[in-house]
């Protein structure tokens, strides 16, 4: 089998001795395991843990095999996961049920473990080998169309430093989008963030980019540059757009008027802002009050100065940099990413330096990640 195929996998079954010797070949062959002893156990698992594969026993008290993987199939970040099935007796009737609700495969219990891990090793080889051709293909179709919603550099503006960071899910373009919309009296910085992973969110961040650069441009020529305005607006479109119907975005939006040097900020659904404060060298929470775009056609948006003075640092980043895969868990921390955050500017480390821990880090990322620094110089 290659090597670096995720190798995730659940284990459902009710008797567990069985199950406890299931995970222990799994794991000699290099698996890591959970394990469920029913049906509501293994959904309950599922909030927290993705695996690369499911292995259910079909019999089984309360929630049989079958129920179990109707609640899967209702669950979109769950259903296309591959799903086998294991059955103590060879019932041909169980097999079709099974397999007509897109089971890959059902496994007799009697079958040798070494067959069994064997058969979900291939599984696993095939499909990691299938993603490769599909994201291979998709990624050709995207340099050939040259379209980006990450820019290559960061903006130039006197008075103030602006760089960023970015790393997408396994290296697959998603949901988070980054952009700087550069005009004669100010610049405006654009993070967002699209419900979802991978090329699913992805295909929607240019029709979500496509409205708020129009909105900012619209504002500007109309003088009317209010960002909670702007915000308001995005959304009213958003929410009568059908082809959007419960496509939500979070955006953090950023003003920086260049004769004053004012920085203004309004969000929507967007994770509180951190502001470095040199002169007292404490790191503050900037909140915002507005909804994610496309929830309601009100989305209660206003906006905010941020007072920044000489060194200070402004921190705009998404959701993917406070969830993090551990021991196989996934785990949400706002507050440990900020504590981290203010480790690094306790111990002097500039932007760069940041950058190049979170590139470390982000083999545990499960998600989109994108850091914008916008410092005071």
């Amino acid at each position: 089998m290659a090597t670096g195929i995720s190798k995730n996998i659940l284990l459902v079954d009710d008797n567990p001795l069985f199950l406890k010797i299931l995970c222990q070949a799994f794991t000699a062959a290099g698996f890591n395991c959970h394990a469920a002893n029913s049906g509501a156990e293994a959904l309950e698992s599922l909030k927290t843990f993705r695996p690369d594969v499911i292995l259910s026993d079909y019999e089984m008290p309360g929630m049989n095999g079958l129920e179990f993987r109707l609640n899967v199939l209702q669950t979109d970040a769950l259903k296309e996961i591959p799903f086998l099935f294991l059955t103590a007796h060879e019932d041909e009737g169980i097999m079709y049920t099974g397999l007509n609700l897109q089971a890959i495969d059902y496994v007799l219990k009697t079958t040798p473990f070494d067959v069994i891990v064997a058969k979900l090793n291939n599984l696993l080889h095939t499909v990691s080998k299938q993603r490769e051709i599909t994201e291979k293909e998709i990624r050709k179709t995207v340099a050939a169309l040259n379209i980006k919603t990450v820019p290559e550099n960061p903006p130039q503006i006197k008075g103030f430093k602006v760089d960023f960071w970015h790393q997408s899910y396994q290296n697959i373009p998603g949901g988070d989008f980054i952009d700087f919309i550069d005009t004669d009296n100010y610049l405006f910085i654009v993070i967002g963030d699209l419900m979802g992973k991978k090329w699913k969110a992805w295909f929607y961040t240019f029709t979500y980019l496509s409205y708020i650069r129009a909105a900012i441009r619209f504002s500007v020529i109309t003088a009317n540059t209010s960002l909670a305005n702007t915000l308001q607006q995005i959304n009213a479109v958003i929410w009568q757009d059908e082809g959007l119907a419960n496509i939500l975005s979070s955006v953090s939006l950023v003003r920086i008027e260049k004769q004053t040097g004012r920085v203004i900020y309004s969000g929507a659904g967007d994770l509180p802002l951190l502001h470095y404060r040199a002169d007292i060298q404490n790191l503050l929470h900037v909140k915002s009050t507005g909804m994610l775009l496309g929830v309601l056609p009100d989305g209660l948006y206003t906006e905010q100065e941020i007072v920044m003075a000489h060194t200070d640092q402004l921190f705009i980043f998404t959701d993917g940099l406070i969830d993090i895969n551990s021991g196989g868990q996934q785990k949400t921390d706002y507050n440990y990413f900020a504590n981290q955050m203010a480790d690094y500017l306790h111990a002097g480390q500039a932007f760069n330096d940041i950058k190049n821990n979170l590139q470390q880090q982000a083999v545990v990322l499960t998600d989109d990640s994108s850091i914008i620094c916008l410092q005071k110089i």
